[in-house]
């Protein structure tokens, strides 16, 4: 919501966020109420209404239409939401929230039905204060906590954004976690947005209190306050994860003040920083363009990788910005976005990516959809303001740790956050223990992501088809069992099937294996 008073924010934090550091405290556990496992898609009203008389039944009616008929439900949005003013100002005899009978005649509970009968979900609002942000003041959620969850659960409410204003100075932390736990005796699943504007730096505190949460203030329809909003939010990478959520506030794309450069920017650097991707447009009255860059799948693809990793800056210079993700399937989304007011080439390189060495990498510009083979320069002449958003995959295969055999004693483990695929080997600490994959030629090198916490090497053979072609093979410490390398040997596989065993050499065993990738 629009608000003056919300762009208060923590500034010094934020000045670190915008040159890309990321900042050093940890990350706490995780809210695990099973909701929101990708970033949140949907719709709010506030940035195309307000409270203007627009903001009504009729009109989100309309946008669960269009989320249908537009095919908006088809590339994953999910979530029509509405903002301030569906109440009236005053609570009943019993206490309870009264939807505006102007706004919404048919009450909330039959909204709610309307949206649920698309296969859709229903969000609504309010705030952790004695009042909502309105200058009307509408009633807040302040020591009504509970009832106020279970007369949103009654409704069959999804989600709920949880605002700031007028919270009479009580401590943020306390009446965050007050309503959380409401939500959680309502006795319906409802995702949890935070919205504290950044204030008290909930990326710190949050993630075990909501599904996500404000990193910034409020968002306008232009340039300047969206690429702020992008600054700040995007040294805040490692507090963001499946259920937990930086929020740099809901999308302006359609709202018609920036051009459609600077939307595609918006919609690319949101993608990337997997940030919630709510509608802040009147569905009803946006062009063609809005509507094509609002459903692209591949930019929607990086928001909803299911690894869940924020991008994070590899390089900012001068307002040329180069961003990094990693997907789950090991390929990496790279960002080059020109801040400036001038055209500009920007360059990185596939090994900055952390990606793996390969002899080739395709680039798909996830705008243009054209693709193209590189060795490893990654470079574009990028316009004023624009982003070039390319998707990197190595040439050749992955096989995937889950994918293989292990000797005895050997496990398929729950992998660590920001790698490839769902699992790594954890090989028995024994000589002699391996790990196995069936893969298919030709190729001409084998990769190993690999991770490995102890102090010294961990050597093995590498044998293809059971002879052995390469060996004590070093698999070097990597810092931490969290940290990720590679190790690559050049082999001649000629087509079809063969089988790749790396076999440990010392009773420490083998390298904790992420993945092997068989590159032509």
């Amino acid at each position: 919501m629009s608000f003056l008073r919300r762009t208060a924010v923590a500034a010094a934090a934020f000045a670190l966020a915008a040159s890309g550091t990321v900042l050093s405290q940890t990350p706490a556990s995780a809210l695990e109420n099973g909701l929101l496992r990708t970033p949140p898609m949907g719709f709010n009203n506030w940035n195309s209404t307000q409270c203007k008389a627009d903001f009504n039944e009729t009109m989100i009616r309309g946008i669960a239409d269009l989320f249908v008929s537009k095919g908006l439900k088809d590339v994953g949005y999910q979530y029509v939401n509405i903002d301030d003013c569906w109440a009236l100002p005053s609570r009943n005899s019993a206490g309870n929230l009264v939807p505006d009978p102007a706004r919404f005649p048919g009450g909330i509970k039959a909204l709610a039905d309307y949206v649920h009968a698309k296969g859709l979900k229903f969000g609504i609002y309010t705030s952790a204060g004695t009042k909502t942000c309105n200058k009307a003041g509408f009633p807040g959620g302040l020591g009504h906590e509970q009832q106020d969850a279970n007369l949103f659960a009654s409704w069959g409410v999804d989600y709920l954004k949880y605002d700031n204003c007028n919270n009479q100075g009580v401590d943020a932390q306390q009446r965050y976690k007050a309503m959380r736990d409401a939500l959680a005796k309502s006795g319906r699943p409802i995702a949890y947005s935070i919205c504290e504007w950044g204030q008290n730096q909930p990326w710190t505190w949050a993630a075990p209190v909501g599904n996500l949460w404000r990193t910034t203030g409020d968002i306008s329809d232009k340039w300047s306050s969206m690429i702020g909003k992008a600054q700040a939010n995007r040294g805040l990478a490692q507090y963001a994860g499946p259920g937990h959520w930086n929020d740099p506030d809901m999308l302006e794309v359609g709202n018609g003040g920036m051009t459609a450069a600077e939307y595609r920017t918006h919609f690319s650097l949101w993608a990337m920083m997997a940030a919630p991707l709510l509608i802040g447009s009147d569905l009803r009255k946006v062009s063609d363009d809005s509507f094509s860059i609002l459903k692209n799948a591949d930019v929607i693809a990086l928001d909803q990788d299911p690894l869940g990793k924020q991008a994070t800056v590899l390089s900012s210079t001068g307002g040329l910005v180069v961003y990094s993700k990693v997907l789950s399937n090991g390929d990496r989304a790279v960002a080059l976005s020109n801040e400036t007011a001038s055209t500009a080439t920007i360059s990185t390189s596939a090994s900055a990516t952390g990606i793996g060495s390969a002899s080739s990498y395709t680039l798909k510009d996830l705008w243009s959809k054209a693709s193209r083979a590189t060795t490893g320069t990654i470079s574009a002449s990028v316009p004023s303001h624009a982003t070039v958003l390319y998707r990197l995959s190595r040439s050749g295969s992955r096989y995937e740790a889950e994918s293989a055999s292990l000797s005895a004693g050997g496990t398929v483990d729950a992998n660590h956050a920001g790698f490839s695929g769902t699992g790594f080997a954890n090989g028995a600490n024994a000589a002699g223990s391996y790990v196995e994959w069936q893969v298919t030629g030709p190729a001409s090198a084998l990769t190993f992501g690999y991770a490995n916490g102890t102090a010294a090497a961990r050597p093995v053979d590498i044998a293809v088809d059971g002879t052995v072609v390469a060996t004590d093979v070093p698999f070097p410490a990597t810092g931490a069992w969290t940290t990720w390398s590679t190790v690559t040997r050049q082999v001649a596989l000629a087509a079809g099937p063969h089988t790749v065993r790396v076999t440990a050499t010392t009773v420490d065993g083998p390298a904790n294996l992420d993945y092997l990738d068989v590159s032509p």
